[in-house]
């Protein structure tokens, strides 16, 4: 019995990091998305204003956020422990997102832009753990 349990939780913990990441993935894109159809944005290839470059950072780190805190959640066990090896998955594709669009033109933002979008994600899977092992948001009767 012991050798099944092993996989199922090595799967269990995989789901966990992977449902987080396509939370913050679907929403972010999701969001960009509906503000380029609503005409904040501009279109793809296109310079932002300093203002939305802003606006879809704070959107990120929220969206960063919760899908610690759903990668915390689902988790088997250790959910700090999930939360951060999404928070370093975040961070080593964040860094590698700086670096690739580095210096190729306005239409990827000022330089302030990839290095803001670095900082949350190692930020992120703190606040959000720490409210699953303390039951944030749960009332009791």
């Amino acid at each position: 019995m012991s050798e099944t349990r092993g996989p199922r939780r090595i799967g269990r913990s995989i789901g966990a990091v992977v449902a987080g990441a396509l939370v913050g993935i679907i929403l972010s894109i999701g969001t960009d998305m509906v503000l380029r159809a609503a005409g904040v944005f501009t279109p793809l290839g296109q310079p932002m204003a300093d203002s939305l470059l802003l606006l879809a950072t704070a959107y990120r780190t929220v969206y960063g956020v919760l899908g610690s805190y759903i990668t915390a959640r689902l988790a088997p066990d250790r959910p700090m422990a999930h939360a951060l090896v999404l928070g370093v998955m975040g961070l080593v594709v964040s860094i590698l997102g700086a670096v690739v669009t580095w210096n190729k033109g306005p239409e990827f933002g000022p330089y302030w832009y990839p290095l803001a979008l670095i900082a949350p994600q190692s930020l992120a899977p703190g606040p959000a753990a720490n409210c699953v092992r303390y039951n944030c948001g749960r009332h009791y009767s």
